[in-house]
Formats: C-alpha cells, sequence, structure tokens
C-alpha cells in the first residue's frame, strides 16, 4: 500500500577553522567549515536524517556510524546519494523537500539555485521540489561559532 510520509531533520556542527565549509554540496571559499567526521555540510545531514525518517528507516548514525572510517570526510551530496538508494531498496522514495540554514553566515542567497540544483540532482525530483531558506538566529548561540539547518521531506512508501 503506498503512502505518503513526512520525515523531519535537524543537524547543528560548531566552526572548524582550516576545514572548508559545504552547504548544499556548494562550498563557500574564506568561511570556516564545520566540524564533523564527514564535510560537515548540515543541509545535506538534515535533508538524509529527514528522508530516513519519513521512510521509517532510522537516522544517519545507524547507517553512517561516524566510528566509521569509510565516512570520514565523506560528501554531502554522496551521502544523500546513498539514502536515495537505501529508500530505493525499501520502495520509497523522495517526493518533496524544505531546509532552513541556521546561522549568521555565510548568506545562502547567492547560492539557493546550486544549491537546490544540487539537491534536486542528488535526490532525482524536480527543482521546484526543492526550497531552500535562511535565517540568523541573533542572540540564540549560532552567531558564527556554529551553524545547523532544519529539514523537511515529503516521502513516498510502498510503491508507485
Amino acid at each position: 500500500m503506498t503512502a505518503i510520509r513526512v520525515g523531519l531533520g535537524v543537524d547543528l556542527h560548531i566552526r572548524a577553522e582550516g576545514k572548508p565549509l559545504w552547504l548544499g554540496g556548494v562550498e563557500f571559499p574564506g568561511e570556516p567549515g564545520l566540524a564533523a567526521h564527514s564535510d560537515g555540510d548540515v543541509i545535506c545531514h538534515a535533508l538524509a536524517d529527514a528522508l530516513l525518517g519519513g521512510a521509517g528507516l532510522g537516522d544517519l548514525g545507524q547507517h553512517f556510524p561516524e566510528t566509521d572510517p569509510q565516512y570520514e570526510g565523506m560528501r554531502g551530496l554522496d551521502l544523500l546519494g546513498q539514502v536515495v538508494d537505501l529508500l530505493g531498496r525499501h520502495d520509497s522514495a523522495a517526493l518533496s523537500c524544505d531546509m532552513t540554514f541556521l546561522g549568521a553566515r555565510p548568506t545562502l542567497a547567492p547560492s539557493r539555485d546550486r544549491i537546490r540544483a544540487n539537491v534536486a540532482w542528488a535526490l532525482g525530483i524536480e527543482v521546484d521540489a526543492v526550497s531552500v531558506k535562511a535565517t540568523r538566529p541573533e542572540g540564540l548561540g549560532l552567531s558564527g561559532d556554529g551553524a545547523g539547518c532544519l529539514a523537511v521531506a515529503l516521502v513516498r512508501t510502498g510503491g508507485e
């Protein structure tokens, strides 16, 4: 029986000087990266968790443990691709997604279309099914020492 389910994902990391910043598969030169076992791409990671949740398949830590060296430095878009493959093996697929980046910097607006295109490509969906927004959580602790993302995904489970 086909069902449409919603998944929610959240990812937060502190900044890491000397590491590149990747968001939605786009590098932001000159910005400090995010401390993580992988590339720290909070947009891709939050979305991957939302997809797994929507499909009822657990979370990132369950499928991609940070103790496993094969995932060290893994790119966010590669991780999304593996999650899409996992969903497919469980007769599920992404239908749409909405992400909100939380951080004082960088400004996402100039890169929003590239991020949307990257995510759509990784999920195998149309660009107009991908939304990316940003907000500055002023005074809440993410004013430059960290960043995060909230993601919601609509997932079809149980066949076409």
